[in-house]
Order: structure tokens, then C-alpha cells, then sequence
């Protein structure tokens, strides 16, 4: 063994006795291995399924941690898994390489290059990958192969105590055979991923972490577009219900007549159009997990009759007399300040002290930091592959502009924004790329509307209006520019505003404006 190898390998086994936490120990982990083989960028990535995750990088892009590359659409990643030990690709290997565009201070696409990579197992299982490449094409030797192949069995040992350190941090039985749950379903939930790395993430990570694991009914708050269904989707999967259905329903977008249908069934005849039995979504939620998304537009002759089921876990169909006992977890969620809901007598405070008995709010984006190019580079992957591209990144200018955005319409205008601008980018070329860059003006920032600093005419007879008189004028006006701008069409102007569309449509009811 070398002495550079030794040198490489002892920082790493002192790290096996340390209480570290797993991104530090997969940094240090990189860092060691850059030290043992130099190279101009490195990665270590878990397989999940049929995706490989990066968990740390060394010399590519921040937006690289928040993709999700696809074994299948990827010819190297492949190559590596299908080799028991590391692989070298020729300096000119025509192999589409995944991190065109993404190596750091590297604008152009890697034609020649060395790159070699080496899989990781864990219990004779696959479970991730090394991989180093270096802009100069004679970097790597024989030599740095058989280092690597050493280097990664210390590092499947190091990422099995991290494994272990986790597993010990659980105080519980039941927590592990939670955590069992959640790996048997992340195949199924891939799309519920949560993507962040912030402190104002990490301390909801932290929340979710804490009430996952019971029954306890738990009110999401956040603003549009924050990503309140997908932190429901989480709460299920890390739950004793996991196995079991999570039934949504958007309590927004049914008309009123239909809510009481939705959730509670009906039988035939209960009302005009009922033609057969049907059951709502307490029934089908049984043994699981039922997200009411925007409960806050219940009626309130509704939220008497959902009080009832959450007090006493027994139901009657629409029409009928007879009692069902369900056994349900409630997730419910609003982008409304429920509290000042029930000082303005439009929510039940009865109701809402049973539904926030684990209140949790969804920071909004712009107090995020950094987490927007982790979720632009997830984005940048998704249309990557829907636009058959071999790599789709950002430009320096266009991340320092994500960074310094106000992002009004959260996650949700993000994710609308990458698309937009990968179309525009993709059009603007005179013959189509092997790697798009987006630029600032294919994101087409908009400038956050500015509320108006005078107050809106009082009504005759008075001197002034209150708050919500004040608030109602200004989204009236917002809404008709949005109408007019996107010539009278709904859905376009939903979007524009970061709105659901069908949210938009009865609060323009609730304005006067239909």
C-alpha cells in the first residue's frame, strides 16, 4: 500500500469512531479522495431505485445536488454499475457524460477528458457510485484505479457506520420499521421528494421527522406554491400508515353542493343524479392517511359534520341513517391565516383546535436561500429529459438572478419558470445543442407587483375601509390586469399569478368578478 493511499485512507479511518453527520462525513469523504487522486471534480451518488442521487460534489455545480439522474438515460452511469470494480472511459469516449455543463469554472461541453468512477456495495448489494473527472485527458493512470478500488471499500465502510450512527440516533422499534416502510415506497413517492438544504428546511425536516411517526393531526400552512402536498405525501410515507392509502382532496375545487359527497359518500337517491351508492373519501382513507388541501374553504355546514367524524371517528353517507366507524389520519392544509379565519367567524374554532393540533408552516422560497438551485437543478433534470438534451444548466448570471428573485408564486413558480425558459433558450438556437445554457433573459424575471401605497377610495358615508375591504380592491385589480394581459383566459392568468386555478375562480366569485 502507498504512502500517498495511507495518507488518503487514515483521516478516514479516525472518521469511523466520530459522531458526524452525513453530509460532513460524505464531504470529507470527497475530500480525501480528491486528496488520494487529484481531479477537477468528483461526486459520490446513492442509488435509489432506478435514479442515482448525488449526496456530496466536489467541483461541480450547487444545482448538481438537486438532480435526479436516471440510471437508464445515462450510458456511463450504466457502464459503471455493470463492472464489479472501477471503470476508466476513454479520453474520446463518445458516451454522453452527465456532467456536461456542470463542471465548475468549465463553460464548454467535455469532448476530451478523463473521467473514470468505481461502484460502491454494502452487503454485496449496489449502493451508489465514486466518480472523478479531469479536464486533462492523460490525468488518470493504472495506478489511481487500484487506489480507487481500495479507497471505495474504506468508503462503503464509512457510509455503512453513517447508516448505523442514524440508525442508533432512533429510539424507537417502531421508527425503524417506519423507516423500512418509507425505502419499501420511495419508488412510489419519488415525485414527493423534498429537496433543501437551508436552516428554515432543515427545521422542517426536523417537525416532520418529530410528528411522522404518530396520529396526531397535523394543519400545513404555507403560502400558494410552497409545497404543502408534498410535505403531506412525507408525513404519510414516514408514517405507521404508509402501507396504507393517502386519499387527497382539493376541498377548493369541488362546487359546494359536492363537498358533503366528496367526503362523506352518499346513497342512491340522496340527491338529484345519485343513481348508486357511493363512498366519500373518509371510507376510502380507512386505515390511512386523508389530506384535505385548502380546508379553509369548507362551508361551515360542512365543518360541523367533519367535526363530528374527527371527534368521534363515525360517519353517515349522504341520505342514509346508518353510521360507518372509520379509522382515519387527518392532514389538512391552507394557505390561510385559519386563526384570523376564525376571528372573522368564516372557520369553526372548534374545528381548527382539532385540526392544528401539530400545526406546521412550509417556509416560503425567497427565505430559503441557496435550496432554489438544488430545486432549479431537480427542474433543470426533468426538462433536460423532456427535451432529449445531454446536458440543460444554468448560466452564472442566470443563478445569481434565481438567488436574488422574490419568488411571490414559491416552488411552484419556479418549477413553471425552468420550463418556460428551457423552451425559450431551446428556440432561440439556430441548430439544436448537446448542452443549453440558460441565460437571464430566457428566465424572464418579473418584478414582484408592489401593493399600492394609497389606500382605495372609502365608500360614500365613511371616512375609510378596513383591511379586507382594502385587500379585496387590491386583488380585484390584480386579477382584471391578469385577465386582460392573458385576453380573458382563466387558466393563463391563473398561472401567472401563482394561483390554482380553480382558487382563482372562487375568489374571483368572491369578489364580484364572475
Amino acid at each position: 500500500m502507498t504512502t500517498p493511499l495511507l495518507q488518503a485512507l487514515l483521516p478516514l479511518v479516525d472518521d469511523l469512531s466520530r459522531e458526524l453527520s452525513e453530509g460532513e462525513r460524505y464531504r470529507r469523504l470527497l475530500s480525501a479522495l480528491r486528496t488520494l487522486i487529484p481531479c477537477d471534480a468528483s461526486a459520490l451518488l446513492r442509488l435509489e431505485g432506478e435514479q442515482l442521487i448525488p449526496l456530496a460534489v466536489d467541483g461541480l455545480s450547487t444545482d448538481t445536488l438537486g438532480r435526479r439522474f436516471l440510471v437508464g438515460e445515462h450510458p456511463r452511469f450504466q457502464a459503471l454499475l455493470a463492472q464489479p470494480g472501477p471503470t476508466r472511459f476513454a479520453a474520446d469516449s463518445g458516451l454522453p457524460d452527465p456532467y456536461d455543463g456542470l463542471v465548475e469554472r468549465h463553460a464548454g461541453q467535455l469532448e476530451v477528458h478523463d473521467c473514470l468512477g468505481c461502484p460502491l456495495f454494502i452487503d454485496e448489494q449496489p449502493w451508489g457510485l465514486l466518480t472523478l473527472d479531469s479536464l486533462d485527458p492523460a490525468r488518470f493512470a493504472q495506478s489511481d484505479l487500484d487506489n480507487l478500488e481500495t479507497f471505495a471499500r474504506l468508503a462503503a465502510a464509512s457510509v455503512r457506520a453513517s447508516g448505523r450512527l442514524l440508525n442508533l440516533s432512533r429510539q424507537a422499534a417502531a421508527e425503524h420499521q417506519l423507516a423500512e416502510r418509507y425505502r419499501a415506497v420511495a419508488g412510489q413517492v419519488a415525485h414527493a421528494e423534498l429537496i433543501g438544504q437551508s436552516a428554515a428546511f432543515k427545521r422542517l425536516l426536523r417537525d416532520i421527522d418529530t410528528v411522522a411517526g404518530s396520529d396526531l393531526t397535523v394543519l400545513i400552512g404555507g403560502a400558494t406554491g410552497v409545497g404543502k402536498e408534498l410535505v403531506a405525501q412525507t408525513l404519510h410515507a414516514r408514517s405507521l400508515r404508509a402501507a396504507q392509502p393517502l386519499i387527497s382532496l382539493n376541498c377548493a375545487a369541488l362546487p359546494e353542493a359536492l363537498v358533503e359527497s366528496e367526503l362523506f359518500g352518499h346513497v342512491r337517491g340522496a340527491f338529484s343524479g345519485a343513481l348508486s351508492e357511493r363512498s366519500g373519501k373518509f371510507e376510502l382513507a380507512d386505515g390511512g392517511t386523508l389530506f384535505l388541501d385548502e380546508v379553509g374553504e369548507l362551508p361551515l355546514a360542512v365543518q360541523a359534520k367533519l367535526l363530528r367524524v374527527l371527534q368521534s371517528g363515525q360517519l353517515q353517507r349522504l341520505g342514509s341513517d346508518r353510521e360507518h366507524r372509520v379509522d382515519v389520519r387527518i392532514l389538512a392544509a391552507s394557505n390561510r391565516d385559519l386563526a384570523e379565519e376564525v376571528r372573522a367567524g368564516r372557520f369553526r374554532a372548534d374545528l381548527y383546535h382539532r385540526l392544528s393540533v401539530y400545526p406546521l408552516l412550509v417556509p416560503p422560497l425567497r427565505e430559503r436561500g441557496r435550496d432554489v438551485l438544488l430545486l432549479a437543478g431537480c427542474f433543470l433534470e426533468q426538462n433536460r429529459a423532456r427535451l432529449n438534451l445531454r446536458g440543460l444548466r444554468l448560466s452564472a448570471e442566470a443563478q445569481a438572478a434565481l438567488l436574488a428573485h422574490a419568488w411571490p408564486g414559491n416552488v411552484r413558480e419556479l418549477e413553471h419558470l425552468i420550463g418556460r425558459a428551457a423552451l425559450k433558450a431551446l428556440a432561440r438556437q439556430p441548430q439544436r445543442p448537446r448542452i443549453l445554457s440558460l441565460e437571464v433573459a430566457d428566465l424572464d424575471l418579473l418584478p414582484v407587483a408592489a401593493v399600492p401605497t394609497s389606500s382605495p377610495n372609502p365608500p360614500p358615508g365613511s371616512s375609510a375601509v378596513d383591511l379586507r375591504q382594502a385587500v379585496d380592491a387590491y386583488q380585484r385589480q390584480l386579477i382584471q390586469a391578469a385577465l386582460q394581459r392573458q385576453q380573458g383566459n382563466w387558466a393563463a392568468s391563473a398561472r401567472e399569478l401563482g394561483l390554482d386555478r380553480a382558487n382563482l375562480h372562487r375568489l374571483a366569485s368572491r369578489l364580484g368578478l364572475k
